[in-house]
């Protein structure tokens, strides 16, 4: 402990000075005695402060000797100092007093990181000092190797001092201010490292091992958990001070571009995750939210690169508390659903949404005392990463469960099936013979009128004719259509066109009566009749008793009108040596006759001609 506070005195007398003659001292602002513990403590009673607004002479001032005699300074009255995004220079302004009767070294510490331009000047009766630096500075520029910013104040017995900050930044404009002992400097970092320590490490053991888990079983939920963990782990970082200290500490550009990128890849990541997570069904509205929000992330990740610190910032905490509320709400509609470990991820992102908005709120100027907003959002980055690991953990045990149970219930059939075998084999069979019959039923019969349909006509067509050749009994074909169907169609729709065909099926079927005839609709509106044993005469009545009680009957349209229909009629029948290709060219040849000359009639097919020598 000595030691080190040897190192912070030798630091603090070190410090690059500049000479400046003293400014004004605000009126209203009492002297702080640096050796009361509870005046200390109550910081901010002691505390002025002004604003100077773009044209204020302030403005440009560089240094408290340049400041307006005039200025009307405002007096802190305990608050903190808390400004949203501003183009303003804040001027603060610090009495300090030893009262005591030794020489007394404390620190003053702005407990903020993320700004960009903080200048001190220390005013005092024995010398002058001026510290440049900010987060648009190389980290050297700082008195102390530390996140914050830190003053060496020293004084003497009897010694006063007047402080004075100039703090300017794109951001927002938190300036938490504390006076504290080396003790209690060291005292609180040795808290804050041993909990910083604790999150980062747990975050960093978390990641690892869902990256080990991703590589070990494949499931890509691990790996994007572990993308946002590592992601907010950045972010957290970054907005810390820690990733300007440690990782880029002469590359102020890049310590600025960390905190808005990390936490596009946040979202992203939080996005990525949802989606696998959740297994929300492709083509669903919840999808189609997910697809829009892992492309907005990626032109938010372009646009970060190319648009100012105060724009990127401010566009991706929006973007980020968006992705989070959606993906809150999605995780609702799959538990709701009965996605059972939709219910730990809503857990998570509660808490992660209630966090994440106190932590926004904070940097962004409208809460106070961002210190505990940090630790705020450390806790609920932590809950979060545990309900999201305990959610994954859940998620396998269900599907594990559903495993054990298919395995149980496939290890019970199988030898349930090892003991009735036999009686199994001919159960199958026998099921297998009636889906058989049931799918050539099927295949063989049009599902909207019942009959039969061109794939059965195809298959006994052939049959009835070689049966026709070798028996010498007739076999007549008949093909019939409906007249103007298409019109019908046209004017009532399809559905009462399908009421129509049922019809005409029904009176098929009413007329063809012995049990050899078949009825078919091979076409659109196109019939067939198979008539085996039946010559043309015997064929013709039965056709001419159809086209009668077709054309008779009339079905009531949509409109509430009377609709009725024609059918027209070609019958060929089977001639000596005729094969079945000709038999039905003949017969549509009649059909074709029937149409042209006017239809809702039937026409007989001409004679085989008779080839001559």
């Amino acid at each position: 402990m000595s030691s080190v506070l040897r190192l912070l005195t030798i630091l603090s007398l070190s410090l690059v000075s500049g000479h400046a003659s003293p400014g004004p001292n605000p009126s209203g602002c009492p002297t702080l005695s640096a050796t009361d513990h509870q005046a200390r403590q109550s910081l901010m009673h002691y505390v002025c402060f002004y604003r100077a607004a773009p044209g204020d002479p302030a403005h440009q001032a560089d240094g408290p000797q340049a400041l307006p005699t005039d200025l009307q300074w405002r007096h802190a009255a305990g608050h903190d100092l808390v400004f949203s995004h501003t183009k303003s220079v804040y001027w603060i302004s610090l009495t300090v007093q030893n009262p005591g009767e030794h020489q007394g070294l404390w620190y003053l510490k702005l407990n903020y990181p993320l700004l960009d331009d903080v200048t001190f000047w220390q005013t005092g009766t024995d010398s002058d000092r001026r510290l440049v630096t900010g987060d648009q500075r190389p980290f050297a520029s700082r008195a102390i190797d530390y996140r914050y910013f830190l003053l060496p104040v020293t004084l003497d017995s009897g010694e006063s001092q007047t402080i004075t900050l100039r703090v300017q930044s794109s951001g927002a404009l938190n300036i938490p201010l504390t006076l504290e002992t080396p003790d209690e400097v060291i005292a609180q970092s040795n808290h804050l490292s041993l909990t910083h320590g604790l999150f980062y490490g747990a975050l960093l053991v978390f990641a690892i091992f869902n990256l080990l888990l991703f590589f070990s079983s494949g499931t890509a939920s691990y790996f994007f958990n572990a993308f946002y963990m590592a992601s907010m782990g950045m972010f957290m970082f970054a907005m810390g001070g820690f990733a300007n200290q440690y990782f880029w500490p002469d590359n102020a550009p890049v310590a600025n571009a960390a905190i808005p990128l990390s936490l596009v890849l946040c979202a992203l990541s939080m996005t990525l995750f949802g989606r696998d997570f959740l297994e929300i069904e492709r083509r669903t509205t919840s999808a189609r939210v997910v697809q829009v929000m892992a492309w907005v992330c990626v032109g938010f990740l372009a646009l970060t690169l190319a648009l100012p610190y105060s724009t990127t910032i401010l566009l991706n905490t929006v973007l980020g508390l968006a992705v989070i509320a959606s993906l809150f709400m999605i995780a609702v509609a799959r538990w709701r659903q009965g996605y059972q470990p939709a219910m730990w991820y809503i857990l998570a992102w509660l808490v992660m949404l209630v966090g994440g908005l106190i932590y926004a709120l904070a940097a962004f100027g409208y809460l106070a005392d961002f210190l505990v907003r940090e630790a705020l959002m450390q806790i609920a980055v932590g809950g979060q990463v545990v309900l999201l690991n305990y959610a994954l953990v859940q998620r396998w045990r269900l599907l594990n469960e559903k495993l054990l149970s298919v395995e149980h219930s496939a290890r019970t059939e199988l030898e349930f099936k090892v003991h009735e075998r036999t009686a199994q084999l001919r159960n199958t069979m026998r099921e297998l013979e009636k889906a058989n019959r049931q799918l050539a039923a099927l295949s063989l019969n049009d599902a909207l009128t019942g009959l039969y349909n061109r794939r059965h006509m195809d298959n006994l067509l052939p049959e009835l004719c070689a049966e026709a050749r070798r028996t010498g009994q007739p076999l007549t074909l008949a093909l019939i259509d409906a007249d103007h169907f298409k019109a019908v169609n046209d004017t009532w729709g399809h559905g009462f066109g399908d009421t129509f065909l049922q019809l005409i099926a029904e009176i098929l079927t009413r007329h063809v009566k012995r049990p050899r005839d078949v009825a078919i609709r091979f076409g659109g509106e196109e019939f067939a009749l198979l008539l085996p044993g039946t010559d043309a005469e015997g064929a013709r009545q039965v056709c001419t008793a159809i086209l009668d009680e077709v054309g008779g009957t009339a079905l009531t349209s949509p409109d509430g009108t009377a609709a009725r229909i024609t059918l027209s009629a070609g019958l060929a029948s089977l001639a000596p040596g005729e094969d079945r290709a000709s038999l039905f060219e003949r017969a549509d040849e009649a059909l074709y006759r029937a149409k042209t000359e006017g239809r809702n009639r039937l026409r007989l097919a001409r004679p085989v001609p008779v080839n001559t020598p």
